[in-house]
């Protein structure tokens, strides 16, 4: 189970963040929104924390395993759920999209919680994940300082080459990188593919033969 306490205490410091940092989150949003589909499309946020992606993103539907959070993005008009990543709330082939956003961070079993947006998610849809990257200039910062951080003291960060082997070992299809926070580019700045950037989405597909995948058919470790 996450450790919530940290966002519970201290929810308002949280959100103070993005307004102190207003160019980085913007950055971050506009790479997650160039990798969402279409609006007719539901999607559903886990992790939706204060709903500062889900509500601009025009996701009505989130998890959240902070009360504090979750009454925040409740008041953007977020349908929230209180439960975790690697147990979700809801049937089969449910949403046409997952989204989390420098969630994988905080959950206790990455492989699991991707194999459950996998079962909730209907064939042809899709995940976005969007995280730090450990090897990146923020990730080894965020690393060396995580100790000193209330909010990521108890976090685990992965390099973009551990995110892509587990949404693979969950039966997802690798459809496209974008990476953002380039150092000495333009705060703005987007491209495909990662090793530069410090902020990275990732949108895998669940494809029409990824249940035998999923059951174990031609799966490499």
């Amino acid at each position: 189970m996450p450790n919530t306490e940290p966002f519970d205490k201290y929810s308002d410091e949280y959100d103070e963040w993005f307004e102190r940092n207003a160019e980085l989150y913007q950055a971050e949003l506009e790479t997650v929104r160039q990798l969402i589909p279409s609006a007719d499309a539901e999607g559903m946020e886990v992790g939706v924390g204060s709903g500062k992606f889900a509500a601009p993103l025009g996701i009505r539907i989130g998890i959240e395993p902070s009360k504090k959070m979750a009454d925040r993005a409740r008041e953007k008009g977020i349908n929230v759920y209180p439960g975790i990543a690697e147990k979700l709330p809801f049937n089969d082939a449910r949403f046409d999209y997952i989204l989390m956003v420098t969630t994988i961070c905080f959950v206790d079993d990455v492989l699991k919680s991707f194999k459950e947006a996998f079962r909730v998610l209907k064939p042809g849809g899709c995940i976005i994940v969007g995280f730090v990257d450990k090897e990146s200039q923020l990730g080894k910062q965020y690393t060396a300082d995580k100790e000193k951080n209330k909010f990521y003291k108890d976090a685990t960060f992965f390099s973009t080459e551990e995110v892509l082997k587990y949404l693979k070992k969950a039966a997802f299809e690798i459809l496209r990188i974008r990476q953002t926070l380039i150092p000495e580019e333009s705060t703005s700045t987007i491209r495909d593919g990662f090793g530069k950037g410090s902020f990275v989405v990732i949108r895998a597909l669940k494809n029409k033969t990824s249940r035998e995948k999923e059951t174990g058919q031609g799966l490499s470790s």
